[in-house]
């Protein structure tokens, strides 16, 4: 079917609300495409603190026991 076809059929209002409806869903993917990639700058930013904070911590072993609830039991 022809959008002439559509037209003779339905009329210009639903020809015209079909043309809207894909210039909207065109408009909106248009939108996506800078979201997305200010998402992924983002996600490439963490990523590379992450990388940085757990190679700092790991490369420092810990000077002390982690819990210091218990007592050491060969001080007394």
């Amino acid at each position: 079917m022809s959008a002439f076809d559509v037209l003779d059929k339905f009329g210009t209002a639903a020809l015209l609300k079909f043309f809207a409806a894909v210039a909207m869903f065109v408009l909106l993917h248009v939108l996506r495409i800078p979201v997305y990639l200010l998402a992924k700058l983002l996600e490439l930013g963490m990523v590379r603190i992450d990388k940085h904070l757990a190679g700092s911590v790991a490369a420092a072993p810990p000077t002390r026991p982690h819990n210091d609830f218990f007592a050491s039991r060969t001080a007394a």
